[in-house]
C-alpha cells in the first residue's frame, strides 16, 4: 500500500510539473508599460495634469476652483483614452461640476494586428 501511495504522489507531481495549455502560457510576453509623458501643476486656483504611457493610454485633467453665483466648488474637465482588451479604442471626455460627473464616450474600431 505504501508503494502505491508513493507512486501516485510521484505521478501527480510529474503531471503538475508539465506546462499547462492555458491562454496565458500561449501568449507572448508583453513588454512592461512605461510612462512616456508626465506633467502636472497645482496652485491655489486649481490644478492640471496629464500623462501618456507606451501602450497608448493617456489622461489629462484640469480642475478650477469656482466661487461665484453660478457655481461654488471645483469644476473639473478632462479626458482619457485606452485600447480595451477586445481591441476597441475607447476615449472618454468628461466634465464634473455642480451637476455631477458627465462623461461622453467615443468607441473606435478595433486596433489592427
Amino acid at each position: 500500500m505504501m508503494k502505491l501511495t508513493i507512486f501516485a504522489l510521484t505521478a501527480l507531481a510529474l503531471v503538475c510539473a508539465f506546462p499547462q495549455d492555458s491562454p496565458q502560457a500561449q501568449q507572448p510576453a508583453q513588454p512592461p508599460v512605461e510612462i512616456v509623458k508626465q506633467d502636472s501643476e497645482v496652485d491655489v486656483n486649481g490644478y492640471n495634469f496629464e500623462f501618456e504611457t507606451s501602450d497608448g493610454t493617456s489622461r489629462q485633467e484640469q480642475g478650477e476652483y469656482k466661487n461665484d453665483t453660478d457655481q461654488q466648488g471645483l469644476l473639473v474637465k478632462g479626458s482619457y483614452k485606452y485600447v480595451a482588451p477586445d481591441g476597441q479604442h475607447i476615449q472618454v471626455t468628461y466634465v464634473a461640476d455642480k451637476n455631477g460627473y458627465q462623461p461622453t464616450e467615443t468607441t473606435g474600431e478595433p486596433a489592427s494586428a
